[in-house]
């Protein structure tokens, strides 16, 4: 008996092979543990978090000082050419003009603020044709291949034709400045529009029409359930560059028909040498087209699935 007891006490315990459960268990353990490293719930070992005032200075210097470098070249120009005038000249002249932008001195002398609501009238006028007959067109392009190859080599072939170069025909059809800018607009918004509408249909994938095959459901339920929550990312995307394009359009438009509008008040005031409120004119087209654009990037994330968005 002491012989047996004194061979187990003296025996070295071998380390107990770990069990297929602990393994998992284990694993699953190491698995989360990344995961909230990776969206940050953790700190990693040795690590340190950015507090959110950091976080939020380094999204905003860049921006910051791209700005204060082009505000520098501005100067720098201005000092070496009289006749252009300095950011601070400019930025009174915006204050005395932004102080009433809605002023009537008669059809060819009104505030800022009239010009641009005409540009935006021309541009939702122009922009939405463009939308009612795109869209749908860009469904059935995608969606019958014989409609595909009858409209795709007129698409191809007008596509890049230059905006402006559709102005004298808008003219000669509707005798009228007003009509023949929104014509120009229509017409070089709606590409985007059937490109992107087209391609998104046409990239569904082909279990689903198997589906609505073996179903017989109707065209109307195609369109509805399955075709429509497929292309709305494509059809928002070629939306979005649409209202980019009928935006860049409706300057050039102006200034060639005039009239009331942003583009015709930037080319009158290059007719009186009025340097400063071009610069002004320039800088409110860029923020009203931005503004335009992210509202509509914003109404793409906010139908757009998780994944396409990722």
């Amino acid at each position: 008996m002491s012989a047996v007891m004194e061979n187990l006490m003296t025996k070295p315990v071998e380390p107990a092979s770990e069990s297929p459960p602990a393994a998992k268990h284990a694993a699953s353990k190491s698995a989360e543990a990344a995961r909230r490293i990776t969206i940050g719930a953790d700190l990693p070992k040795g690590g340190y978090r950015i507090s959110p005032l950091k976080s939020y200075l380094l999204a905003l210097l860049p921006p910051l000082l791209g700005l204060a470098l082009l505000v520098l070249i501005w100067e720098i120009v201005a000092v070496k050419n009289s006749g252009f005038p300095s950011p601070l000249a400019t930025l009174q002249e915006a204050i005395t003009l932004f102080s009433d932008p809605f002023y009537q001195k008669g059809p060819n002398d009104q505030g800022i603020g009239w010009n641009l609501l005409s540009s935006l009238q021309r541009v939702a006028t122009g922009f939405g044709l463009a939308a009612v007959v795109g869209i749908p067109l860009g469904f059935m392009i995608g969606r019958f291949r014989f409609l595909s190859g009858m409209f795709n080599p007129i698409i191809s072939l007008l596509k890049p034709v230059s905006p402006l170069a559709w102005l004298p025909i808008g003219l000669l059809v509707f005798k009228a400045a007003n009509p023949a800018a929104i014509w120009a607009i229509f017409i070089c918004s709606i590409w985007p529009m059937i490109i992107n509408t087209a391609v998104g249909v046409q990239r569904v994938p082909q279990d689903y029409m198997n589906v609505a095959r073996v179903l017989n459901l109707s065209e109307w339920k195609i369109v509805t359930k399955i075709l429509f929550p497929s292309v709305l990312p494509y059809m928002l995307t070629g939306v979005r560059l649409a209202i980019g394009t009928a935006w860049l359009v409706i300057v050039a438009a102006e200034m060639l028909t005039g009239g009331v509008g942003i583009g015709f008040w930037v080319w009158d005031e290059w007719n009186n040498l009025n340097v400063p409120h071009i610069i002004i004119a320039i800088v409110v087209i860029g923020v009203v087209g931005l503004l335009l654009e992210q509202a509509l990037v914003a109404l793409a994330k906010a139908f757009t699935y998780e994944d396409v968005r990722n």
